[in-house]
């Protein structure tokens, strides 16, 4: 018996998920979240093969948790099931040691069949997706705005990165300020998501 993890914040995706997956004799629903904080507790308490989570949850992120399932319960394999197919977020999932990327409008079929993979010991990949993030990922941005931007995606205030690259708190702030206008961000947060989403980070 496949025993499997669901994590997806939209209560009626997440049913039809569950309802989905318990049509099938050889796999088990043990755990369905509503959100990324409790991911790693609930899949330390049931022990699933297969985790399938959603990339944008509250809390923790699908990413994220992928990353702490493979240091925290190792032999429990991640899917990610998401509509954001972007190649930089099949990146980051990769990086986080997910043995699959699937997006949500796949057919039930190949949803079953990416699982009963992934729980054998295989990675499962959207095809188109794969052959997107293959290629090149290149950015107008240097080497010293991605790593300013990097350190503000990490959570690090101006005064703080300013200390960790030997720069003044008036330099990074206008590193960020031109990172925002070479990919038409609305502000910081956004600059982060769009360099994540690009694979830049």
């Amino acid at each position: 018996m496949i025993r499997v993890l669901i994590a997806e914040d939209l209560h009626m995706l997440r049913r039809a998920l569950v309802a989905l997956i318990e049509l099938e004799p050889d796999i088990a629903v043990v755990a369905e979240l509503a959100n990324g904080t409790e991911i790693v507790a609930k899949a330390r308490e049931t022990r699933p093969d297969v985790a399938v989570l959603d990339i944008d949850l509250p809390g923790t992120d699908g990413i994220s948790a992928a990353a702490a399932l493979h240091t925290a319960v190792p032999e429990c394999r991640t899917l990610i099931l998401t509509s954001l197919g972007r190649p930089g977020n099949l990146r980051r999932a990769v990086e986080a040691h997910a043995s699959g990327f699937l997006l949500k409008d796949i057919e039930p079929d190949r949803l079953i069949a990416g699982i009963r993979s992934i729980a054998k010991g295989e990675q499962v990949v959207d095809p188109a997706l794969a052959m997107a993030a293959l290629e090149p990922a290149h950015t107008t941005l240097t080497s010293r705005e991605l790593e300013v931007l990097r350190l503000a995606a990490e959570g690090e205030e101006a005064r703080q990165i300013a200390a960790r690259l030997y720069l003044s708190a008036g330099t990074v702030r206008n590193y960020l300020t031109t990172v925002v206008s070479k990919l038409d961000a609305r502000n910081r947060v956004d600059a982060i998501r769009i360099a994540r989403e690009a694979g830049w980070l």
